[in-house]
């Protein structure tokens, strides 16, 4: 079980909210209306661990290791919307997301296989981890700043346990076919979140659709108050451009290197090699 493990590693670098946090060197001259408004909208984005959460439950009821450790996960990423709502309670109260906007984004995804959500989440704390990094080099108020460098820190951290967990699926696939079946979960949603330079839409678990019968309105962003403000914040605000989404890229194909064993040095080696298991497994 990785379950006892994770929750040892991730105890030990716990960081406490009142202790941690250097409220009293807020300065209020260094934080824009703008720069505010973005706080609630990423305050109310990470509220959806909890749809989440229940997702994972419900898919995974066979396996209660990982199961288990969605009560880290679950109390990491809610702390992360907490302590961006404390903010604003502390300097801008007029900006806390209400319960009713908090709650809208609490609906059920449609059921997914365990595999592929698993490296979508995978993917998306890799791309999390990157944007509050961003995030924190854009805010110009140091109280903020570092609070999106610690949550940044905690996604990376939240990385490596799905990677353990990815690790730990190949190992236990049982047969050659079911191992084949994993890699080729995993690849086919790697080629497609190594890829976002390619596309539109910010490929982010929370901007993806997950309940058909919601649809259009069946992502976790078309549910905030402003559903266009991530697009904003990365391209105008953040400035998440080509270069960042190439980290990304460059992030996931390592670790998809090092998980299969194979050098990735692009989305189309990756591509190539997920077509290679999708002919292995139809031959098979």
């Amino acid at each position: 079980m990785l379950y006892p493990e994770l929750f040892k590693s991730m105890e030990a670098v716990r960081w406490n909210m009142a202790q941690d946090i250097p409220w009293d060197e807020f300065d209020g001259s260094k934080l824009t209306d703008e720069q505010a408004y973005t706080i609630k909208m990423n305050a109310i984005t990470e509220w959806a661990a909890l749809p989440a959460t229940e997702m994972f439950l419900r898919d995974n009821r066979d396996d209660s290791d990982f199961c288990a450790f969605m009560s880290v996960w679950f109390f990491e990423e809610q702390k992360h919307s907490l302590v961006l709502i404390e903010y604003l309670r502390r300097f801008r109260p007029e900006l806390v997301p209400t319960e009713e906007e908090l709650h809208k984004v609490r609906f059920e995804f449609d059921p997914a296989p365990a595999m592929e959500t698993l490296m979508l989440h995978f993917c998306g704390e890799i791309r999390l981890n990157h944007w509050y990094r961003r995030a924190a080099d854009w805010h110009t108020e140091p109280v903020i700043k570092t609070i999106y460098q610690i949550v940044a820190q905690d996604e990376a951290r939240h990385a490596g346990a799905y990677l353990r967990y990815m690790r730990r699926a190949l190992k236990l696939g049982g047969t050659e076919q079911a191992e084949l079946e994993t890699r080729l979960a995993f690849s086919k949603i790697g080629v497609l979140m190594a890829s976002a330079h390619r596309t539109a839409q910010a490929l982010h678990p929370t901007n993806l659709h997950v309940n058909k019968d919601m649809y259009p309105n069946d992502t976790v962003q078309s549910q905030l108050p402003s559903p266009g403000w991530l697009e904003n914040w990365l391209d105008n605000q953040i400035r998440f451009d080509k270069e960042w989404e190439g980290k990304v890229s460059t992030r996931i194909l390592h670790n998809m290197s090092l998980l299969m064993g194979e050098d990735f040095e692009s989305p189309s080696a990756l591509n190539r090699y997920r077509k290679d298991l999708s002919r292995k497994i139809i031959t098979a």
